[in-house]
């Protein structure tokens, strides 16, 4: 994870909350009062974003102490602590709800993931992400992502070529789009298709990797006989847990799932006071 961007993201979610101040904790808690918050899983899950809880704290009051009791990625129980943070109250309670919210957030992503992982752990295939994020929370919850096992897809429009159809019908059909790539850019180039005929039109245009868009099992199984070792192939579109064995099973090398990220529930995390 990149610090610097890091930090950004959690200035903003902690002026969003405290803004002018926590009117609450400063009426309520006295400024000598000391304590400990212990992190709590509430459900089962898979743990991620204590690095992000962390920062949130420290930012708020650089003499807490926090101390994380369990690695990221690890699936937890319910009833677990998985942190523990020390120091002045009132600075642990502005803390607690934005700190909160970000590891309820990634757990819930990294334990989604996890289950698409889970199943199809007999294939030989990498279940990837996409770009259907939280706007500037994308580099957040693809870390998530690969805290459940999963892999990233791109992080914009600008690491990687992916043609699309809006691309195809701009450009004038694959073959344009993919020739006018080539004529400026020496790299990978994924094109997304939607029919048997198109598959045919990016294999001859020489396309890299070539993206199965919301296509039925047995078009996607002829697809796949079709490409062979000619390019990599991408299944996307439709996926669920309930259908993605199904699909893996088609020998398909990537499935790209947008409910990683936009179809997720957040974990139920809390934080218990102890006064010191």
């Amino acid at each position: 994870m990149n610090e610097n961007k890091i930090r950004n993201i959690v200035i903003r979610a902690i002026q969003e909350d405290i803004w002018t101040g926590d009117i609450t904790t400063d009426c309520v808690v006295k400024e000598d009062k000391e304590a400990i918050g212990k992190i709590i899983f509430k459900e089962e899950g898979v743990l991620a974003g204590l690095p992000v809880a962390r920062m949130v704290f420290k930012e708020i009051d650089s003499d807490l102490k926090f101390n994380a009791l369990i690695e990221e990625g690890e699936t937890i129980n319910a009833d677990r602590v998985v942190a523990k943070v020390a120091g002045r109250t009132k600075s642990i309670l502005k803390g607690e709800r934005v700190a909160l919210n970000f590891l309820q957030r990634l757990s819930g992503i990294a334990t989604q993931t996890k289950r698409y992982v889970d199943g199809v752990e007999e294939f030989d295939v990498k279940i990837v992400d996409t770009r259907k994020t939280t706007p500037n929370l994308r580099i957040l919850e693809k870390y998530a992502v690969r805290k459940g096992g999963g892999n990233n897809h791109r992080m914009g429009l600008y690491d990687v070529i992916l043609i699309k159809d809006n691309h195809i019908r701009s450009a004038g059909g694959i073959k344009e789009a993919i020739q006018r790539t080539k004529d400026q850019y020496a790299t990978m180039i994924e094109v997304e298709v939607e029919t048997i005929e198109d598959v045919n039109r990016a294999l001859d245009a020489g396309a890299d990797i070539i993206m199965l868009d919301n296509m039925d099992i047995p078009s996607m199984k002829k697809a796949v006989n079709l490409i062979s070792e000619r390019a990599k192939i991408e299944a996307s579109g439709g996926i669920t847990l309930k259908n993605i064995k199904e699909v893996a099973s088609t020998g398909v090398d990537v499935i790209s799932v947008g409910a990683l990220t936009h179809q997720i529930s957040s974990l139920d995390i809390s934080l218990d006071l102890a006064q010191e």
